[in-house]
């Protein structure tokens, strides 16, 4: 039998790519800013040392069975809430690049110590424009 902590942790996965779905449509860039730079509200101490990989894991495998498709700024910002409201000090990053063949394109990944959580693999390929929260 699978582990109930996963399927808990995919429902609240989805439950952000939701929310992050409709506030992308809703809602100004600057606002989704300025609220992915403040700390959420902190859920059971127990579970504030989930591993971020596991966080990463569950945010992607919901988007890949999303009925819309999830992109990198909806992940992004999942990943991100998860782990702040966890109490974790995660930066979600924005980044951009002009591709000869495909034009101008931007890309959403999530850092947690050095580490990235989700989308790094593209990350390389784009120039760093903003963090959020902004770090010095």
């Amino acid at each position: 039998m699978a582990d109930p902590r996963r399927w808990i942790l995919a429902a609240e996965a989805a439950l952000w790519l939701g929310v992050a779905g409709v506030a992308l449509r809703l809602t100004t860039f600057a606002r989704l800013a300025a609220t992915a730079g403040r700390p959420l509200a902190r859920i059971r101490q127990e579970d504030a040392d989930l591993d971020a990989a596991r966080i990463g894991w569950a945010v992607d495998a919901v988007a890949r069975r999303a009925p819309w498709t999830p992109l990198c700024f909806e992940r992004g910002l999942a990943a991100h809430f998860m782990l702040r409201r966890r109490g974790r000090d995660s930066t979600l990053c924005y980044g951009a690049r002009n591709d000869e063949v495909l034009g101008p394109s931007a890309h959403v990944w999530v850092r947690l110590d050095e580490r990235d959580v989700i989308g790094g693999e593209e990350a390389p390929r784009f120039a760093l424009l903003a963090r959020f929260p902004e770090r010095p």
